[in-house]
Formats: C-alpha cells, structure tokens, sequence
C-alpha cells in the first residue's frame, strides 16, 4: 500500500507540532520500549562525545521531555532546553530552563554556546541547512555538536530485520501505548533525511570542518558530532 505523500514546508511544521503535543503523555514510556532502552545510552554516548569540562553551557534542541537535559546536568553541564511543542515541555521531567521556541530561529545572541544536543529531530525541521546554519552562529569558536538521528544498517539482513520492526511493529507498539498515526509517521519521516554524506557535507559547509559520524548499535542509529571552526 502506498503511503501518503510526507508534509512538506509549514504544513509540516505544523504537523510535527500538533503530532507532538498529542504523544507528549506517554513519549519516554513508548520510547523505553521500543528502542529496548538503547536511547538511554546513545545519549550518554553523545554526552561524552561532547567533550566538555563541567559547567559548559550546552543547548539542548528539540528537548522533548528533558531526556538529553538530566543526561547533560549528570555531565555537570548546564542545559537548557528548546522545543516547540507546548504539550512537550509540559510533560519534560528536568530541572533545566525550558524554552518554547523554533529551533531555527533561538532566543540565543551569537557565540554563546559551548555545545549543542539534538536528539531524533533532524528529520522533523522544515531545512536542514537552516538548522545547521543556527548551530554555528550559537556555537562559540571551539564549540560541540552531538547530534543523534536514526538510521539503516548497512547490513542487508540487520536492514531487513530494522525494516520490518521499524515500519511495522514501532506503529503496532504505539497504537497500543499512544497513538497509531504518529508512530506510523516517524518511520516514514526518515525519508526526509539526506544520504549519510550528504549530511556531513552539509555540516561541514555550515562551519564544523571536522565532523564525523558515528554508527550506533549496528547502525539502527547515528551520532554526529563536529567542532565549530
């Protein structure tokens, strides 16, 4: 069966916002469950990737709940969270600032940064390259990105295998738990995603010269991690 065509532009934006709201209640349990508990340590993954002594200031982007914010303060970093789901910030378990706004466009004068977390929302921003363009202008010189995102094993049969339970049992699991048509979207989102290359090329354009990637857990998922030149 074919699936509909993916938002695209402000259509999506709103989409994600509103599709986030709505699975905010349950978000980490869903998450827990089908991950097996792997996002936990992708996350302290990208924490120590970061490289940062105690007391950097780190943005969290698309903080969700505070997941990659409680891993930060853990680190002795001062996170501070950015979402633009309402529904999100209201279900986020942290002591970190919150902060309801457009990633693309943060509340955060120029170079104040020492290190920027993402965690799975590359895919859901309306332009990658604005995005990028962001991180680099609240990085300070010397600055980190970690950035996670999911991802397909090079392996054919691990592909096969994360095909089916990604496309197939991930929406069975969250109709049960929350909601059918969002976990049935977030696979599909994957499509906007650009080849592994292509990502790094672009984060390399928008001023992270050293950026490498990062195959996680067999390649179900990536972490990006890159200074600001």
């Amino acid at each position: 069966m074919m699936r509909a065509p993916l938002p695209q532009g402000e259509q999506k934006a709103r989409a994600v916002r509103t599709m986030f709201d709505g699975i905010a209640r349950r978000y980490d349990l869903v998450n827990r469950i089908m991950t097996f508990g792997l996002d936990v340590r992708w996350r302290k993954r990208a924490t120590r990737a970061l490289g940062l002594p105690a007391g950097s200031v780190v943005l969290d982007l698309a903080c969700g709940t505070g997941d990659f914010c409680r891993e930060l303060a853990r680190g002795g970093m001062r996170a501070i969270g950015f979402d633009f789901s309402f529904g999100m910030l209201a279900a986020a378990r942290t002591n970190a600032p919150l902060v309801q706004a457009d990633i693309l466009s943060l509340p955060v004068r120029d170079a104040r940064a020492d290190g920027i977390t993402c965690g799975f929302a590359l895919r859901n921003v309306v332009d990658l390259k604005a995005l990028f363009a962001e991180l680099a202008r609240t990085l300070r010189s010397g600055g980190r990105i970690a950035l996670l995102e999911v991802s397909e094993p090079r392996s054919r049969f691990l592909r096969w295998g994360h095909g089916i339970y990604f496309n197939r049992i991930v929406p069975f699991i969250g109709g049960l738990l929350s909601d059918r048509a969002a976990y049935s979207y977030l696979p599909a989102s994957v499509a906007y995603l650009p080849p592994r290359d292509e990502l790094l090329d672009m984060l390399h354009a928008a001023g992270f010269p050293d950026v490498r990637r990062v195959s996680l857990s067999g390649g179900v998922a990536q972490l990006l991690v890159g200074t600001r030149q």
